[in-house]
C-alpha cells in the first residue's frame, strides 16, 4: 500500500492558503485519477484506489498542519506502510515559488508539520515533495525571518501573479507522483530534481 499525504489546514477559510499547497496538489492528483475523498479515518479524509494490483491511499489530515504527525502515524500503522512507501507533499519557504524538489529522506527544514511527522514516526526516512512558496521579502530585498510575518505569509493566499506560477507546479507534482508510483523514488528524483 502506497500512502500519499498532502499537508494543509482543514476548512474553507484555509483552502487557498500557501500552507495548503499539499492539499491542492493531492486534490489535483485525485481528480486526474478519479479518486474521491469519501471516508474519514485516523483524523484524515482519505481516498483509495488500486492500480496494477497495488493499493494507493491518499490522505489529507484534519489535524491542522502542525499536528500532522497524529494522522500520518495512525495511517502508517493501520495500513502497515513502510516509510519508503509514504510520500508527503508540503510547502517550502526556502524554495523559490513554483520550484519542486523530491527527497528520499531528511530533516524538517523548519516545517512544523514535517517535524510533527518525524517526531511521531520516530524517523525521517520517508520520501517527500517540497513545493516552493518563496519567503516574504523585507523592504531591503532580503528574506524576512520574523516569525509573525512568516505565519501571516504562509496563511495568506497566493496573488493572481503567483497563481500563474503555482498552477504549473501543481501539475508537475502530479507527474512526479505518477513517476514515483510507476518507477520508484530514484527515477522520479532524477526527473524532477
Amino acid at each position: 500500500m502506497k500512502l500519499i499525504i498532502g499537508l494543509g489546514n482543514p476548512g474553507k477559510i484555509y483552502a487557498r492558503n500557501r500552507h495548503n499547497i499539499g492539499f491542492r496538489c493531492l486534490n489535483y492528483f485525485a481528480r486526474l485519477h478519479s479518486i474521491r475523498f469519501e471516508r474519514r479515518q485516523c483524523q484524515a479524509r482519505i481516498g483509495f484506489s488500486e492500480t496494477g494490483g497495488e493499493g494507493l491511499l491518499l490522505a489529507k489530515p484534519r489535524t491542522f498542519v502542525n499536528l500532522s504527525g497524529k494522522a500520518v502515524d495512525c495511517l502508517v500503522r493501520k495500513y502497515n506502510t513502510p516509510l519508503s512507501d509514504l510520500l508527503v507533499i508540503y510547502d517550502d519557504l526556502d524554495l523559490p515559488l513554483g520550484k519542486i524538489r523530491l527527497r528520499q529522506s531528511g530533516g524538517s527544514g523548519g516545517h512544523n508539520g514535517v517535524e510533527s511527522i518525524i517526531s511521531t514516526l520516530g524517523g525521517e526516512a520517508f520520501p517527500r515533495i517540497r513545493v516552493g512558496i518563496g519567503r516574504p521579502i523585507q523592504f531591503e530585498g532580503l528574506p524576512n525571518v520574523d516569525e509573525d510575518v512568516i505565519v501571516n505569509y504562509v496563511l495568506g493566499e497566493f496573488s493572481p501573479e503567483e497563481e500563474k506560477v503555482i498552477r504549473p507546479a501543481i501539475i508537475s507534482v502530479a507527474k512526479t507522483i505518477d513517476c514515483f508510483l510507476a518507477q520508484g523514488i530514484e527515477v522520479a528524483m532524477n526527473r524532477v530534481n
